[in-house]
């Protein structure tokens, strides 16, 4: 098998990722997000896909494009963020959507790609999310479809935690800064919020990078992913690297 993990596009990255797929996406907000692999996703055409992410995008955009399609039928994510749709969907009964902690989700991914089959958490202990009933689903008329279940509460060291499953999906879409041919990468700043975790949970796992070097050229040190839990990197043209959105924008009058 070939180190150079590189391919020719972003079509040819998502092509056989089929309809009923579970996906991590990485990113925090706008930051980090595999904008050129969801748009190939989305003219790919594969639907009834669960999506794992802190959050899905804003409308117009990025997952928000999936989610408007109607090609989104689950959602495990923190919150809900800015997306309009992404609320009226869930509120009108047309979404299922799985809240979770912001810290347990990605540690829920991270322990995925480790291997970890569970953990327990002080997160949530006394709350709906250790004790269920916590809407996933509604009817259109605001009724609830369907509840999350009681999870299994410990002790450990005198402190009360609950017990959280760990998710593996079948792809993972992320974005990074610099990635070597061999799938080695390195993010910038916020872009690693998810993004690492999201990659070690996929089977499949898919990078687009900003920028590709040569194996060899990023020190050990530098690694933020090893290139073991990637499988396949499309490399952006420059003009593609420099769409970095702002999810919102907010300026003062400069000072003399």
């Amino acid at each position: 098998m070939s180190l150079d993990k590189v391919v020719a596009s972003a079509a040819d990255a998502v092509a056989d990722i089929p309809s009923g797929a579970v996906l991590a996406v990485g990113g925090f907000g706008l930051a980090g997000i595999p904008w050129f692999l969801l748009d190939a996703l989305l003219d790919q055409g594969a639907d009834d896909l669960t999506v794992v992410s802190n959050n899905c995008g804003v409308d117009g955009a990025g997952l928000g494009l999936l989610l408007e399609r109607g090609r989104i039928s689950r959602v495990i994510a923190s919150y809900v963020g800015e997306n309009k749709e992404f609320a009226r969907q869930y509120l009108g009964g047309e979404l299922t959507v799985e809240l979770t902690p912001q810290g347990t989700l990605a540690e829920r991914l991270r322990a995925g790609g480790a291997g970890i089959g569970a953990f327990y958490t002080p997160t949530g202990v006394g709350t709906p999310v250790a004790e269920g009933g916590l809407p996933w689903r509604y009817h259109p008329d605001g009724s609830v479809a369907l509840a999350s279940a009681p999870k299994e509460v410990r002790t450990f060291h005198g402190r009360e935690m609950v017990l959280e499953e760990s998710i593996v999906t079948d792809v993972a879409l992320v974005r990074a800064a610099v990635v070597d041919r061999a799938g080695n990468c390195v993010f910038h700043a916020s872009a690693r919020n998810f993004n690492p975790a999201a990659a070690m949970a996929g089977r499949l796992t898919i990078v687009e990078a900003e920028s590709v070097v040569e194996v060899g050229e990023l020190g050990p040190d530098d690694v933020h992913l090893p290139g073991v839990f990637v499988q396949r990197v499309v490399e952006l043209t420059p003009e593609q690297a420099s769409r970095k959105d702002v999810e919102k924008r907010t300026t003062r009058a400069r000072t003399s």
